[in-house]
């Protein structure tokens, strides 16, 4: 494969985060630096890991406190059965010190502060439809600016469960097992623009559960292995509610291989957040293209079956006028 090749293969994958022809793309597509999950799979047969290292700083003004947080986080995904499946672990552990000002002791916590196991599905493709993927040939600003019908995303619903094990310092009174549900949706603004949005309800059979969205701007730059992406997260629950601000970069370095940066904060005092965040993320393709009859494909004109009879019919008829 020459330079050239490669640059429109990459191009086209940020352009399109998440497939924007179906569930697989030749290059990875993660669902990092950000938390916003992506409306699409990773594909069938598709295995992938996506891993960080945090830091947080943070401090709350009425309880008096200070602490720093270090951890990591992983996000295991699976590509299961059809291209629309997805079965995922997502998990982050960290070991937080905290200081009480007004008591002049410290102690330190460490469990995991996200441990959930689920299954996400596409119920709606925006881009299913070949026609749908065509370029303009007549309309320059038809393929390159925003237009209204772009907001039209692509929709997928996750069901899972989320995992308190043990005697957990952030969650003490939650139950081993709490449940999630989320709709995740997916619009491609414009060629170089995606925005992803997702609305969850967690820990639904505890004392506390927790209502949150996120909503995810990503953008890709000229040089097709850069991206930049700015995402906001709302957090709403009787133990917990903020509103949190996160921007950051991915470089791809490889078709199977990407590493990101990300950093943000929190819009309030109680507690006052700042955070950063590098990872990487890395795919085993075991995907294969599975091949269809013609009569059975959903892209372009179907050929008819006696369309080659036809043909030969056609060309004995044009001989034999010839022959006189």
């Amino acid at each position: 494969m020459d330079l050239s090749s490669l640059k429109k293969i990459l191009f086209c994958t940020l352009l399109l985060p998440f497939a924007a022809l179906g569930q697989y793309t030749d290059v990875i597509n993660s669902n990092r630096p950000g938390l916003s999950v992506s409306a699409y799979a990773v594909g069938k047969n598709v295995v992938q890991a996506e891993f960080g290292m945090l830091y947080e700083q943070q401090d709350h003004a009425d309880l008096s406190t200070e602490s720093n947080i270090l951890g990591a986080d992983l996000s295991l995904r699976y590509g299961l059965l059809v291209e629309q499946l997805e079965i995922n672990y997502e998990g982050t552990f960290i070991n937080q010190n905290i200081t009480f000002n007004n008591f002049g002791f410290s102690e330190k916590r460490t469990d995991f502060s996200r441990n959930r196991l689920g299954i996400k599905y596409l119920i709606y493709d925006r881009y299913k439809d070949p026609e749908r993927n065509k370029p303009n040939l007549y309309s320059w600003r038809a393929n390159n600016l925003f237009q209204l019908k772009n907001l039209i995303p692509s929709v997928s619903l996750y069901g899972g469960a989320t995992f308190n094990l043990g005697d957990n310092p952030f969650y003490p009174e939650d139950p081993t097992i709490s449940y999630r549900g989320m709709v995740a949706t997916q619009s491609r603004l414009t060629p170089r623009m995606v925005l992803i949005s997702n609305i969850a309800y967690d820990r639904i059979s505890s004392d506390d559960p927790e209502l949150s969205y996120l909503v995810s701007l990503s953008y890709a730059f000229r040089n097709p292995k850069w991206s930049a992406f700015v995402e906001h997260q709302g957090i709403d629950s009787d133990r917990y509610s903020d509103l949190l601000l996160r921007t950051g970069v991915a470089h791809l370095f490889s078709p199977n291989f990407q590493a990101d940066i990300n950093l943000g904060a929190s819009f309030k005092s109680t507690p006052s957040r700042i955070f950063i965040s590098t990872g990487f993320s890395y795919r085993l393709d075991f995907h294969k293209d599975e091949m269809k009859p013609v009569d059975q494909q959903s892209t372009g004109n179907k050929i008819s079956r006696k369309a080659m009879k036809k043909r030969k019919r056609g060309k004995r008829k044009k001989k034999d006028k010839l022959d006189f």
